[in-house]
């Protein structure tokens, strides 16, 4: 999974007022749990868009007053009508213990089915996956270049060492459909066509 660092300050107080201050100051209230102990911080809202509107998922080493801790995004509030990041919870990360988390689903090669005009149908952009810290990839990714009209990638044939996804086993991840103008032989192998 890829790393991001993040530098925070301690808050003092906790409730709304202290909250909408720092809102307007342009920083986010933020906390940290998951380790046994809550810590309460503030980071800038510029520096905290940049982890937040991306397609990527980060570790993000926060860096609290010196207090340096590792975690991940585990909920985030947002401005109902602004959409401005109102509030964001953090997951401390231990080694030894699995944590959950949406995998972005990437892509690679060229489907043959596509490029005989057939239609690429992607199902899930992110998978929900459980593993230890170390074992997480920065993202899942299929390479789509065998698949022909009519064939399938569900989750049962993605395997990644030390990560369990948690979608349905039989659910269609990504898919090569038939379209209008579609050669229906075009995509056949090679040796077939040797044979005709």
């Amino acid at each position: 999974m890829k790393k991001a660092q993040l530098s925070g300050s301690l808050r003092s107080n906790v409730g709304k007022k202290d909250a909408a201050s720092l809102r307007l100051a342009g920083m986010v209230p933020c906390v940290i749990y998951g380790q046994g102990t809550q810590t309460h911080f503030a980071v800038k809202r510029t520096e905290l868009d940049k982890i937040v509107y991306s397609p990527e998922v980060f570790q993000v080493e926060l860096d609290l007053d010196g207090k340096k801790v590792t975690g991940i995004i585990q909920e985030l509030q947002q401005h109902p009508t602004k959409d401005t990041i109102q509030h964001v919870d953090f997951l401390e990360l231990s080694d030894s213990k699995p944590v959950r988390v949406k995998l972005p689903v990437r892509l690679t090669g060229s489907a043959r089915g596509v490029l005989a005009g057939g239609k690429l149908m992607t199902v899930f952009r992110n998978l929900q996956c459980v593993g230890l810290p170390g074992d997480l990839p920065d993202a899942i990714t299929l390479d789509i270049a065998k698949l022909k009209i009519g064939m399938s990638i569900r989750v049962k044939n993605i395997e990644i060492p030390g990560v369990s996804i948690l979608d349905p086993a039989n659910a269609v991840v990504v898919s090569v459909k038939m379209a209008r103008g579609a050669v229906k032989g075009a995509d056949a192998d090679d040796e077939e066509e040797e044979e005709a």
